[in-house]
């Protein structure tokens, strides 16, 4: 399985942020959208991400307020990325490896989505049920065998 099949499934919402932006009005958005991060987006090209564990760092930094931050003084400047060619086995491997949450999608430079680590074990559970079930009809409709002759053959 691949990085494209969870991004079919998916669908193509991508919430974005612009280094300038204060973060209060990020943790906004994420807040009112329900979703753990956001796509750092700057003249077409994507310059970081911004995630809850960065908003979390930045509040305890920060004495506990978002005060006037911009999203540029707390995202991550080089999140972890993958192609839509890549196998879901590696993405699990890079995203435990690095302890993250949200990895964005890019084929070349364009920014095709964001997987989280939700979407890729919710991607292997359904592939092991879908292999389960296919096993369990498989053995269900096993071919009985005729019984043979015990007549030994001279």
């Amino acid at each position: 399985m691949k990085v494209s099949d969870i991004l079919r499934v998916k669908g193509g919402a991508l919430f974005c942020a612009t280094s300038d932006m204060r973060l209060a009005e990020a943790v906004s958005t994420m807040a009112e959208r329900d979703i753990g991060s956001l796509v750092v987006m700057d003249q077409g090209e994507m310059t970081g991400m911004l995630t809850f564990r960065e908003v979390i760092q930045a509040i305890v930094r920060n004495g506990g307020s978002l005060g006037d931050l911009q999203v540029g003084k707390v995202m991550d400047e080089k999140p972890l990325t993958c192609t839509p060619d890549t196998e879901i086995d590696e993405v699990r491997r890079m995203m435990l490896g690095r302890h993250a949450r949200y990895m964005p999608v890019m084929a070349q430079r364009t920014l095709m989505g964001v997987i989280s680590f939700y979407d890729v074990a919710k991607a292997v559970v359904d592939g092991q049920d879908f292999e389960n079930r296919m096993l369990k009809a498989y053995i269900r409709d096993w071919p009985v065998e005729e019984p043979r002759d015990e007549q030994t053959s001279p």
